[in-house]
């Protein structure tokens, strides 16, 4: 397995290039319906994968936290996602993926890994709401392989919100207005839990906001606002001040999303903030390669609202 993730780093050519690697992996069988179930993460936030390691039981955790496990003398809680799911497998599982996002890091308890596959952010479509009523929420995009199977993307964010109570209301406090309740940001997020967290940011500052749930529908309502602007005459700076968007997303990820802004006259002088649960300093500089004009890691509101703060004054 370690050859399976040899040199992650090398692959960040593909930002920009609307392309992304993804990491796929199995629960094992469904017992009900015999299926086994194809899932993925992107390599970006998977630090390693190795064989399940003792773990420690621990009280008071959410049900499908399994307890802790030390990893170099850091204790990383591990989460079972089969549990998670509610998925009744035919056997306990073998592999964790740790995965580090969000500042983060953390265990996932999964069946068998499959293999790394290179795919293209268009191929990655928005799940029907079939799938999304059966999975509550849980699949961000979905994407079919060759052989027919599908692969389903987890919003990792959600698992993290639900299994650390990471959305409790005391990591809003001290938030204060801006007193501009003219202001609006533009926010482009594929988790419905990034979306809460961002649009309770807004409110906590009493600015507007619109929104979209991936990086195409971003670029198609931003295109109609400027036409929109251009055929009444007003600066497209009156309608929205701040673009914020996140890196991955379904059909068009945010590095596509900002240089098309960037490359397009009419956003001339509204900022792009990107805000990602993928916080490394590569990523960082990946963002201002493309042109964004801030960088802030997702669940952190109290900075995410010093930089809004910042642009929107």
């Amino acid at each position: 397995m370690s050859d399976l993730l040899h040199r992650i780093d090398a692959r960040t050519k593909l930002a920009g290039a609307n392309k992304l690697e993804i990491l796929l992996f199995t629960l094992g069988t469904d017992a009900e319906s015999g299926r086994r179930e194809l899932f993925g993460i992107n390599v970006f936030k998977v630090r390693e994968v190795m064989r399940v390691p003792p773990i420690t039981r621990a009280p008071d955790m959410p049900p499908a936290v399994e307890g802790m496990v030390s990893l170099r003398g850091v204790l990383v809680p591990v989460v079972d996602l089969a549990k998670y799911i509610g998925l009744a497998t035919d056997h306990a599982p073998t592999i964790m993926i740790v995965t580090e996002y969000n500042g983060q890091t953390q265990g996932f308890l999964v069946g068998e890994v499959d293999t790394i596959l290179r795919i293209d952010w268009a191929d990655m479509k928005v799940p029907p709401g079939m799938l999304t009523a059966r999975m509550g929420g849980l699949v961000t995009a979905v994407t079919e392989l060759k052989d027919g199977r599908l692969v389903m993307m987890l919003d990792v964010e959600k698992i993290l919100s639900d299994t650390t109570q990471y959305d409790d209301a005391h990591i809003y406090a001290g938030l204060s207005p801006l007193g501009r309740a003219d202001r609006t940001v533009f926010y482009a997020d594929d988790s419905s839990v990034a979306r809460r967290q961002i649009a309770r940011t807004l409110e906590a500052l009493g600015v507007q906001g619109i929104a979209a749930a991936n990086g195409r529908q971003a670029w198609e309502e931003l295109q109609r606002l400027a036409a929109q602007a251009e055929l009444s005459g007003r600066p497209l700076r009156e309608l929205f001040q701040v673009i914020l968007t996140d890196v991955e997303m379904p059909e068009m990820d945010g590095y596509v999303l900002t240089k098309r802004v960037k490359a397009d006259a009419r956003f001339n002088g509204i900022p792009v903030l990107m805000h990602s649960s993928l916080s490394s300093e590569a990523n960082r500089q990946l963002g201002l390669s493309v042109g964004v004009d801030e960088y802030v890691p997702k669940f952190e509101p109290h900075r995410l609202a010093e930089v809004l703060a910042r642009l929107l004054r």
